[in-house]
């Protein structure tokens, strides 16, 4: 791609990540295109209304384009395809053909991959799959936090304006210090993506170490299944120290794995009970206007339920490999199978 050549980029899927990440990169200059299912494509007919917290204004997204047809891949020569499916609909049998075709369509081409799929190990089974070469993929995630306002409706805190949130299709807050983050799993690709993104100039992509990413993001998941359990108090008012203890163990457990190397070793070593929870009630008050623990409800125990507990029994499996007893762990997934079970 030469230097003041257009950014042809393809993002798999238009849900939250999909739009938001289209919606900065398309301010960035880049040259859009959704691939979406064929239901979708009426909604995509109209230009994307997006409700931004930050600023309490409505923004629109219209300069994009769609397909539906995933053989349309082949032959189209993006610089970048972003995959934003989740772990379930990225492993199911559609996802895993659509692997196999953006790989036949990349692979020996200059296309990189920017894998958005949040689940243990993931890029090295993308890779398998797909069978593209390793300097050609890198992971990455959206920091803004953003849903559909048609999926769910969310307690709305001042000075959030309820009747702005009506018209948009999306609502999103980007409060962290980055809004897109790519891990270094390949610089190439990982450099390229942030430079294209940060020319938005509204939103910044970090590109951080793959170790430091993963350690961030995997001893998360204990914390939203518990959450489920109690069915989704506000961090700041968690009560059950007995829970919570058991929570914190299996957050320790998960970074104690070994492939979270020396840097997991450590954050075990200081992560407390008090500490855990001081950082978490920090999280959510930074976040308002956005009901946090709302909005993880949603995220993670009805939208993304699925991938959730995949992640969790990929990190006992691992641990059993690494012959580690992962008691707290399993204790709380037992815990999460009974509460499944009662309130089927």
């Amino acid at each position: 791609m030469g230097e003041n050549q257009i950014s042809q980029i393809l993002i798999i899927g238009a849900g939250s990540m999909g739009i938001l990440t289209g919606y900065h990169l398309s301010l960035a200059g880049a040259d859009v295109t959704f691939l979406i299912r064929p239901h979708r494509a009426k909604a995509l007919d109209n230009p994307q209304i997006l409700y931004c917290y930050d600023d309490n204004q409505l923004k629109e997204f219209k300069h994009y384009n769609y397909i539906t047809d995933p053989l349309l891949i082949r032959g189209s020569n993006y610089d970048y395809i972003i995959i934003t499916l989740d772990g379930a609909s990225l492993r199911n049998k559609t996802g895993l053909d659509l692997v196999k075709t953006i790989g036949n369509a990349a692979r020996g081409t200059d296309t990189k991959i920017v894998l958005g799929t949040i689940l243990f190990d993931v890029r090295v089974w993308f890779l398998q799959v797909s069978g593209l070469a390793d300097e050609q993929v890198t992971g990455g995630h959206l920091d803004i936090h953003a849903y559909s306002t048609k999926a769910v409706t969310l307690p709305l805190e001042a000075p959030t304006d309820p009747k702005l949130i009506e018209k948009a299709d999306f609502a999103y807050t980007d409060k962290l210090d980055d809004g897109f983050t790519v891990d270094d799993s390949s610089p190439t690709v990982a450099n390229g993506f942030a430079k294209i993104f940060n020319a938005s100039g509204i939103s910044r992509c970090a590109v951080k170490p793959a170790l430091e990413c993963a350690v961030a993001i995997n001893p998360m998941f204990p914390i939203f299944a518990a959450c489920e359990l109690m069915d989704w108090p506000k961090f700041k008012d968690i009560g059950d120290q007995k829970l919570w203890s058991l929570i914190v163990a299996s957050v320790k457990e998960i970074q104690e794995l070994d492939i979270h190397g020396q840097l997991g070793k450590e954050l075990a070593r200081t992560t407390t009970e008090a500490g855990l929870a001081t950082s978490l009630a920090a999280w959510e008050k930074h976040m308002l206007p956005l009901n946090l623990q709302a909005f993880n409800r949603f995220h993670h125990s009805e939208k993304l339920r699925a991938q959730g507990r995949e992640h969790l029994q990929a990190c006992l499996s691992k641990g059993a490999a690494e012959e580690k007893p992962m008691s707290a762990l399993k204790d709380l997934l037992r815990r999460v199978q009974e509460h499944e079970m009662t309130t089927a």
